[in-house]
């Protein structure tokens, strides 16, 4: 038995651009995120933890790097199908605007009919995460391994071991700096829990707060 504890990355302050970021380079936390991101490492700090693979996007990285300061055996290793949704196009826009395209329509209620222009498939997307997943079972059996990823992957993992359609993925709430975890063996995969987040600092107001990374939602 596998044991993954699917991290999301902490918050950023490219939400307040309006723009959708995808693998936008040079999105880094901000200072809520920074204090996320310290928080979470201490929840994980008594955690036996065997392997440690992040996205490679920085706000990812930045993230696992707050956990790898109470476990310095471990190696951080990079891993790109773990990496957010490829946008195309569509990367950088503004999300009012992509709202008014017809294709948002089908974003919103068939995500698993989607390809976006000159990026992937969501359905693509969905089955790089889960083969990597499976991968891992067969290089990590019997051990404990982070994933620190992005909500919408996370949230697309979540849907597939739970037997789901894709069309129905985002009725999963994926927070900021949360931790879920499934364990994968030889029997039907588990949800251990999904999205804790009570060891999170206070959020700020409303007004000061960002929300994290945007997502065509």
């Amino acid at each position: 038995m596998t044991e993954f504890l699917l991290v999301r990355h902490a918050v950023n302050d490219y939400v307040k651009t309006g723009k959708l970021a995808g693998w936008t380079p040079d999105v880094h936390l901000n200072d809520d995120g920074r204090e996320q991101a310290a928080a979470l490492g201490m929840r994980l700090a008594k955690t036996k933890i065997d392997a440690l693979y992040s996205s490679p996007l920085e706000r990812t990285v930045e993230t696992a790097q707050a956990i790898l300061e109470h476990h310095p055996h471990v190696k951080l290793q990079l891993l790109d199908e773990i990496g957010e949704v490829r946008y195309g196009t569509w990367q950088g826009e503004e999300i009012s605007k992509l709202a008014q395209r017809k294709m948002w329509r089908i974003v919103q209620g068939f995500p698993s009919r989607v390809r976006f222009p000159s990026g992937e498939a969501m359905r693509e997307t969905q089955m790089r995460a889960v083969n990597a997943l499976e991968n891992l079972v067969e290089k990590h059996p019997r051990a404990t391994v982070v994933l620190v990823s992005h909500s919408d992957v996370i949230k697309m993992i979540v849907t597939h071991y739970l037997g789901l359609h894709l069309d129905l993925f985002q009725r999963i709430e994926i927070s900021p700096a949360s931790l879920s975890i499934i364990s994968i063996g030889y029997s039907r995969p588990t949800i251990v829990q999904l999205n804790e987040t009570n060891y999170l600092p206070p959020p700020r107001p409303k007004e000061d707060k960002p929300e994290g990374d945007h997502s065509p939602r």
